[in-house]
């Protein structure tokens, strides 16, 4: 269930994505903001070329606050990487973060749904959809890998 504060995180984690917009390679460009405690503890957005991806960012700014923490990401997390690096569904269980907010499914074969399945399986309470239509604009010239 949304939380007060979902909309203007998620509206953070889009201005951050849109910063490489166009840049990422065949990589969408993605933003993360890692809440805890009210204060924004890690931001990241997908660097130029496809990496890193920012949620990895995000974690690796936030350390050991991203504990019991809520990641907003605009695209969902993927489950597997092409490059067999951990994934970033994986990192967010890895972390600790108790929640993760979403604004759109992607639809790749390399998330499509189960990097919320391996978030909810490592007992992340996921939320899909917050300000789903302001960060749709970022992905529509996104080709996802099918």
């Amino acid at each position: 269930m949304a939380e007060p504060g979902d909309q203007a995180w998620m509206r953070r984690a889009i201005a951050l994505a849109q910063v490489h917009l166009g840049r990422t390679g065949d990589n969408p460009s993605v933003g993360c903001v890692i809440v805890a405690d009210g204060v924004a503890v890690g931001e990241g957005a997908t660097g130029v070329g496809g990496r890193p991806h920012a949620e990895e960012v995000a974690l690796d700014q936030a350390g050991a606050a991203a504990k019991g923490a809520t990641a907003y990401v605009t695209l969902e997390p993927c489950a597997e990487r092409s490059s067999g690096a951990a994934s970033c569904s994986e990192l967010l269980a890895r972390a600790g973060v108790a929640r993760v907010v979403v604004a759109c499914k992607d639809a790749s074969v390399l998330a499509a749904g189960r990097g919320t399945e391996r978030l909810r399986a490592a007992g992340v309470t996921v939320e899909l959809g917050v300000a789903a239509q302001e960060a749709a604009q970022l992905y529509g010239a996104y080709k996802p890998k099918a």
